[in-house]
Order: structure tokens, then C-alpha cells, then sequence
């Protein structure tokens, strides 16, 4: 018995840093993401700002505006996918739910937990 214990517990370190893995690197890339959309929109306000300043010769003005929008519109998509990948992080599910069936393994009622 201690050695099934033994092994149990191993698979379920085993399967928690499996998730937690997966689970850092989907944190990561989301969040790697939001950091690019907030450079983005720094770029935004200062093609804007510029835009402005330089607004009193059209040609100069429309030029800082475009690559402004352009700005726009990189920090956008960088934000919705960023969230998007944020919302996929769930954790350890399943090792949560492993580990609560060990207690009735344990007494040996391991039947109980196909209920």
C-alpha cells in the first residue's frame, strides 16, 4: 500500500506541473501580448501627439495620423488576443479532481469516486 501511495502522489506532482506549465505559458503569452498593446498604444499617442503638432502642413499631419491608426489598430488585436488567451488559463483542473479522489482510494472505497 505505500508503495501505490507512494506512486500516486508521484502521478499527481507529476500531473499538477504538467498544468501548471501549460497554464504559465498561456499566462505568459497573454500577458506578453497586453505588454505589446500597451506599447502600441503608447505609439498611438505619441503618432497622435504628433499628428497634432505637426497638424498645421496637412501633408505632415494625415501622414502621423495613418501610421497612428496603424498603431490603433496593431494594439487592438494585440489586446483581444492577449484577454482571449488569458481566459483559457484554468489552472490544475484535473489534478483537482484526482486529488479529491484520493481519501476514498485510501479507504479503499476507490468505487466511490465513479459515482
Amino acid at each position: 500500500m505505500t508503495q501505490d501511495l507512494s506512486l500516486l502522489v508521484r502521478q499527481e506532482v507529476d500531473l499538477a506541473k504538467a498544468e501548471l506549465t501549460q497554464s504559465a505559458k498561456r499566462a505568459g503569452t497573454g500577458g506578453g501580448m497586453l505588454a505589446g498593446a500597451g506599447v502600441a498604444g503608447w505609439f498611438v499617442l505619441l503618432f497622435l501627439s504628433v499628428a497634432l503638432w505637426w497638424g498645421l502642413p496637412i501633408g505632415k499631419a494625415w501622414s502621423a495620423l495613418i501610421v497612428a491608426v496603424i498603431w490603433a489598430v496593431v494594439a487592438g488585436i494585440l489586446a483581444l488576443r492577449g484577454r482571449g488567451e488569458l481566459r483559457r488559463v484554468k489552472g490544475a483542473p484535473r489534478t483537482a479532481e484526482t486529488v479529491k479522489k484520493i481519501p476514498n482510494a485510501l479507504k479503499g472505497d476507490g468505487e466511490a469516486n465513479h459515482e
